[in-house]
């Protein structure tokens, strides 16, 4: 998701959201976090498992800048 609601799949993903906040936070590297998170190999298409790596991880912070109001109010979308 890329929109300024919450989604059903924003709820669904919140472990997986921060575990990725965790990974980065720790400095983690990006291709490692991929594999173990998402079972992607970078090595194979670098360029869409970082894709997926980034949008994940922005969609993870934006949840502590604003969607977490949403998910304790209940608006999912």
């Amino acid at each position: 998701p890329a929109g300024a609601a919450l989604t059903a799949y924003d709820e669904a993903h919140l472990k997986l959201y921060i575990r990725l906040l965790d990974a980065d936070a720790a400095g983690a590297d990006w291709r490692e976090v991929v594999e173990v998170l998402f079972g992607l190999d970078a090595s194979v298409d670098a360029d869409r498992a970082l894709q997926v790596y980034a949008s994940h991880l922005d969609r993870a912070k934006w949840m502590t800048e604003s969607g977490f109001c949403q998910l304790l109010q209940g608006r999912v979308h």
